[in-house]
């Protein structure tokens, strides 16, 4: 097994990680808590969100320095690399970028309404969590296919 394949499979389980927890949270996870009562669905909402976002900062920096250990360390940097990596690299960064805007902004402020028993503000603070997680998504699954095509 090369180092490149080891980079590589790395890359790519954090990448199904990250893009796959938010696909299951909007397209399967969302629709389903309607059987719940709104308290219920927030303090599930506080759960999960709080066991994928420490998903995420582990996966994100993995993503983050696996690829720039194949983009350094093997395939020879920026210069030498097709248009599909320039625009993997800004989409990833992005993601993360709106990743740190969700965890330090409406996440943040969701703790901080479970907490006050606000649940108007929860649900709020939720809502823009649902919102950029979607942005989030658009953008993972454009990655994935600029990656298929590329390849």
């Amino acid at each position: 097994m090369t180092l490149l394949s080891v980079l590589l499979a790395l890359h790519l389980l954090g990448a199904v990680l990250w893009v796959g927890g938010m696909a299951f949270a909007l397209l399967v996870l969302r629709p389903s808590l309607s059987v719940l009562e709104p308290a219920q669905r927030l303090a599930l909402h506080g759960q999960v969100f709080r066991r994928f976002f420490l998903i995420v900062w582990h996966a994100m920096p993995v993503l983050l320095l696996t690829g720039y250990a194949m983009l350094f360390g093997v395939l020879g940097g920026f210069a030498l690399v097709n248009w599909a990596v320039h625009l993997m690299h800004l989409l990833g960064l992005i993601m993360a970028a709106l990743f740190l805007v969700i965890f330090f902004g409406p996440w943040r402020a969701m703790r901080a309404a479970l907490l006050a028993q606000d649940k108007a503000a929860a649900a709020a603070a939720v809502d823009r969590i649902r919102r950029l997680i979607q942005i989030n998504l658009v953008l993972g699954a454009v990655t994935v296919v600029v990656a298929a095509w590329a390849g």
